[in-house]
């Protein structure tokens, strides 16, 4: 949509431009066509009595007063009652709906054809017969003569010297310096803005910066020659002037706050710490230690030792051992497998979750409003605007001006007095239209005024 405002709006100012080039070329043809017929060089006319007359250009500055308005700007402040919300949270119960995927399970079977090895049994007959040794226990007597220590104990006592140490114990005192942290208080001073926002006029430029305007007849000079040259009224190219805007502005206001702050500062005292020192000194003590003397005494003895002789006797058992003997034979078979298959069923289910929700609480507060009020203010000041008259004197065939006592009039001139001329048809284009906004006095002292079209663009 922009965009096709856009090329609209670029549509209207190129045909605008366009019809102020025609509307510039015919007034220049105008000029020019009328500069041939009202030239100073060729501009001649006749009267009834033969006597011809030279067409003479001149320019008389008329000064009238002209009252514009000054705008002027005060700023008013507006108490104005303002609601502003605040988050209130609140904890509310919501159901919340979600699907549970539960596995079912299906059991199926299947056939499944295998090979059993069936065992067969069988009793045969082996000779595992022996030979059995048995021993005949045979018991008799011999003496033996061996020697015995005996062990005899005797016990007496020794004197045994030993040094001990003995602790002495002395408490003493020593300085010791330990540092602890004060609080001291000290205000720092911090700068904070406490501005608020206010209206501000901001200039902004035009889309365009050259317009066509309407200037009223007027007197020139001309950058080439230098010379005063008469400019016809019409519509000329002016600079377009910037647009205002009202705008909000942040308005500083920066103050000195006072906040105290708490430092810890060490001091370093000084305390008497006990010590204690621990001596040792030497004792010299006696004690009696008893001890045992051992001492082995042999002695023979004799004693008689019975003793067991085993005399080996030999026996034949005939024995026989039935042995089971297997023989496999295959054997086909066929057997139901069960099959167990899942399959995800989705159920749905709910919950309550409790949810923290947000509402704003509307409260209403009294704040000041700058407002920026305009204001006009009339001033009067004196305007020279140039008027051309147009003038006749009388010449002789030559070309010459003639004296006016030879000429006969019909009123009384002085000598050189030119003889204004015939009042001739007013021009179109003299004429100043009519612009269609704005004040009839403010048009008067102003040639051009925006309107809302142009502060759009």
């Amino acid at each position: 949509m922009r965009a096709k405002e856009g090329m609209a709006i670029q549509s209207i100012h190129y045909w605008a431009f366009l019809m102020g080039l025609v509307i510039l070329m015919i007034l220049f043809l105008t000029a020019n066509s009328l500069g041939q017929v009202w030239s100073p060089e060729s501009a001649c006319m006749s009267c009834a009595d033969g006597q011809e007359y030279r067409i003479v250009y001149q320019t008389v500055y008329d000064q009238k007063e002209v009252t514009a308005y000054r705008i002027e700007y005060e700023t008013q402040y507006e108490k104005r009652q303002v609601t502003r919300y605040e988050p209130v949270w609140e904890t509310q119960t919501q159901t919340r709906r979600y699907t549970v995927s539960r596995p079912v399970c299906e059991t199926s079977y299947r056939d499944e054809n295998y090979t059993v090895q069936k065992p067969i049994w069988e009793t045969q007959y082996r000779d595992e017969s022996y030979d059995r040794v048995r021993y005949v226990q045979e018991t008799s007597e011999r003496e033996e003569r061996c020697t015995v220590w005996k062990k005899m104990v005797e016990t007496s006592q020794r004197e045994e010297w030993y040094t001990v140490q003995r602790p002495v114990r002395q408490v003493t005192y020593r300085p010791e310096n330990y540092t602890v942290m004060r609080p001291v208080t000290t205000c720092l001073t911090q700068y904070v803005d406490r501005g608020c926002y206010a209206n501000g006029i901001v200039e902004k430029p035009r889309l365009f910066k050259w317009r066509l305007g309407w200037e009223s007849a007027k007197t020139a000079v001309d950058p080439c020659s230098g010379q005063s040259v008469y400019q016809r009224p019409g519509l000329y190219w002016q600079k377009n002037s910037p647009r205002l805007e009202t705008q909000r502005v942040w308005m500083p206001n920066v103050q000195a706050v006072q906040i105290p702050q708490t430092t810890y500062v060490p001091q370093t005292l000084q305390r008497q710490v006990p010590v204690e020192t621990v001596t040792y000194q030497n004792e010299r003590v006696c004690r009696k230690v008893p001890i045992q003397v051992c001492r082995m005494v042999p002695e023979v003895q004799v004693r008689k030792v019975p003793y067991t002789v085993m005399r080996p006797v030999r026996e034949r058992i005939e024995r026989k051992v039935p042995v089971q003997v297997c023989r496999w034979v295959c054997e086909q078979r066929v057997r139901r497998i069960p099959v167990t298959s899942y399959k995800m069923v989705c159920e749905p289910r709910e919950e309550q979750v409790p949810v923290r929700v947000c509402r704003m609480k509307p409260v209403c507060e009294t704040v000041t409003i700058p407002r920026c009020v305009e204001k006009r203010v009339p001033v009067t000041y004196t305007c020279t605007t140039p008027r051309t008259v147009v003038c006749r004197i009388p010449i002789d065939p030559c070309g010459n001006p003639i004296p006016a006592a030879n000429v006969p009039t019909v009123r009384a001139t002085t000598p050189n007095e030119p003889t204004p001329a015939p009042p001739r048809a007013e021009d179109p284009a003299d004429v100043q239209p009519t612009l269609p906004s704005g004040d009839a006095s403010t048009n008067s002292a102003l040639p051009y005024e925006p309107t809302n079209g142009d502060r759009a663009q």
